[in-house]
């Protein structure tokens, strides 16, 4: 389809004809020194040969050239099809704990051992993915907490961000606290229903200038929805993971928490503080199934946004006049020599 975005321009199509009716013309010369009896006789002969039809083939020439103008003044547009973009309205920050903890090889992935990071990684990266329509962050945190991708459409970027964070990149400890305030920085100025920050974390605040009380606080008063997620199994086998044998040749036992240190109260604290909820990820079903359940998350309401792809063709029609502009002037420079090599 094709519109004129400003087809208001085409008002001015009789300019030309206007300014040829209103200008005053050019007043004849009449006091000259010197009359020339057969002046008209000379100006017969000094006039160039024109052919039947010659002037009104350069009016309509020049008539073409104006209208082109003017069409591509119009701003010509090739509309495409009507597409809707899947805008579900929330704005979701993810702050991933980088602590040493997180390097704890208590979780499985794909049937093989791995560290609590790697699972998060794993798990969290396709819940990131299935967020179509939803602009999506990630903050990192350890002892310090910072942005490594600000509320962006692009999930794939926030993903690959996420793959690429290692332990101790932000520092051993953990700022639970600073991770919220950042958060909270950065969805103040969004919509105010669809303010949502997952925090996962490992154990409890050892670090930072807020405590997560305070952040917790500024939270609710900007209503930022937490939603915490503990993360780590409840036993594990030290023995048979440091190789350790008994008398009878078979692995010794020696059963440990590693997720002693931590803080479910003030994980749960924080969710109920600002409407969330918390949950326990204790193997990596359990933190698929906690995903799943933060997809049931309620959007706020918002119009699907409509995109028409838009293609301007303005060039076509200016570059159709300007070519017309200049076979005129060539046919006119050519016959103005053509007359000379003539009376020559």
């Amino acid at each position: 389809m094709i519109q004129f975005a400003w087809s208001w321009m085409f008002l001015l199509l009789p300019l030309p004809l206007l300014v040829r009716l209103l200008w005053p013309s050019a007043r004849a010369v009449r006091d000259v020194s010197l009359t020339v009896p057969f002046y008209a006789a000379f100006a017969t002969l000094a006039a160039p040969p024109m052919r039947a039809g010659g002037a009104w083939w350069r009016v309509a020439g020049l008539f073409l050239v104006w209208l082109l103008v003017l069409v591509a003044a119009a701003r010509p547009q090739r509309l495409g099809d009507v597409d809707s973009l899947p805008v579900t309205g929330r704005d979701l920050m993810l702050a991933v704990d980088l602590s040493g903890s997180m390097e704890m090889p208590d979780l499985e992935l794909n049937g093989k051992q791995a560290t609590r990071l790697q699972v998060v990684q794993a798990v969290a990266g396709d819940f990131i993915a299935r967020r179509a329509g939803d602009r999506v962050g990630l903050i990192l945190f350890g002892k310090r907490a910072y942005v490594q991708t600000p509320l962006t459409f692009d999930r794939a970027t926030t993903r690959a961000m996420l793959d690429e964070a290692e332990i101790g990149l932000a520092g051993k400890e953990t700022a639970i606290g600073d991770a919220i305030a950042v958060a909270i920085k950065h969805l103040r100025d969004v919509p105010q229903a669809s303010r949502v920050l997952v925090l996962l974390t490992d154990g409890a605040n050892t670090a930072g200038e807020l405590t997560p009380a305070q952040a917790a606080g500024l939270a609710a008063q900007y209503h930022v929805r937490i939603y915490t997620i503990g993360v780590g199994a409840d036993t594990m086998d030290v023995g048979a993971l440091m190789g350790g044998q008994s008398f009878n040749g078979l692995t010794r036992k020696r059963m440990i928490n590693p997720s002693a240190d931590l803080d479910e109260k003030l994980l749960k604290h924080i969710a109920d503080r600002t409407g969330g909820r918390y949950f326990r990820a204790r193997d990596s079903a359990g933190l698929e199934d906690v995903y799943r359940a933060l997809d049931q998350l309620e959007p706020s309401a918002r119009a699907d946004e409509i995109i028409r792809p838009v293609a301007e063709l303005y060039y076509w029609p200016l570059a159709a006049g300007f070519g017309v502009g200049m076979a005129l002037a060539g046919w006119r420079v050519t016959r103005q020599r053509v007359t000379a090599g003539a009376m020559s």
